[in-house]
């Protein structure tokens, strides 16, 4: 049986620190789907078919790393894959909290669903779209925080020359 899992979320844009999640992931299962979720609580840089794009660029080299987008529950989609593991990165303890409550809430929805956490590598916990977003919208350098085909695509969304 292989061991399928799903790590879902924005990747608005992806980062450093999401591929090194998604990198890892595979030392303990055969495929990882990742799920590229709408924006309905944010307004993203990129749309969702941009982003999906991004992150099949930035994880080329990994065969068993598939890329989809979905609409709706986060459970729906893990059913429909037939996954019953959730990946989750927690940078901080300011995101357990929350991540707490979307596993509970998403155990109570599809009980078979697993949630696993994994801790960003040292040199990437404090790597944050949210961060990288700003960095690139002031033109800053965005070496080491995303891979260079996410730091082009910044920089042509905000007219930003490159460094």
């Amino acid at each position: 049986m292989s061991r399928l899992a799903i790590y879902a979320g924005t990747f608005d844009p992806i980062t450093r620190g999401h591929e090194d999640i998604m990198v890892r992931a595979l030392d303990y299962v055969d495929q990882l789907v990742v799920g590229v979720a709408p924006s309905s609580n944010k307004q993203p840089i990129f749309n969702a078919d941009e982003r999906v794009a991004l992150i099949e660029q930035a994880v080329a080299g990994h065969a068993r790393i598939s890329v989809q987008r979905f609409d709706g529950l986060l459970v729906d989609f893990a059913r429909a894959q037939g996954a019953k593991l959730l990946i989750r990165g927690l940078r901080a303890m300011s995101d357990f909290e929350y991540e707490y409550q979307m596993a509970l809430m998403n155990r109570h929805l599809y009980p078979q669903l697993e949630t696993v956490y994994m801790i960003p590598s040292l040199e990437t916990t404090f790597i944050s779209a949210t961060m990288v977003r700003e960095v690139a919208r002031f033109g800053g350098n965005l070496e080491g925080l995303v891979n260079p085909v996410v730091a082009d695509a910044l920089r042509a969304k905000f007219a930003v020359p490159a460094r």
